[in-house]
């Protein structure tokens, strides 16, 4: 998990709190104060998704590309086989 999502979520967390002690208070600058902390969090959170998606894209891609990869080498080494068996042969 991306350190960003984790500070979105506390970020949202403590606007979240902030807003509500800021409505039972009656204290309109606490709520605005909260309400933005909690956008604030939310986009941390959305940008932290969006860096671990580019991750495991990236991961995902490079594990097949180390399959593909092995997998031609496989390939190579049995073609080689198969010629010598064919010099063994003739």
């Amino acid at each position: 998990m991306d350190k960003d999502r984790v500070k979105g979520k506390m970020d949202d967390a403590a606007g979240r709190a902030k807003r509500q002690v800021g409505e039972w208070t009656g204290d309109n600058e606490l709520q605005v104060e909260g309400a933005s902390q909690q956008v604030k969090g939310k986009v941390e959170n959305a940008w932290g998704k969006a860096k671990d998606a580019v991750r495991d894209a990236s991961d995902e891609a490079k594990r097949k590309a180390d399959e593909h990869k092995a997998r031609s080498e496989m390939e190579r080494e049995q073609r080689l086989k198969d010629e010598r068996r064919k010099q063994d042969v003739a």
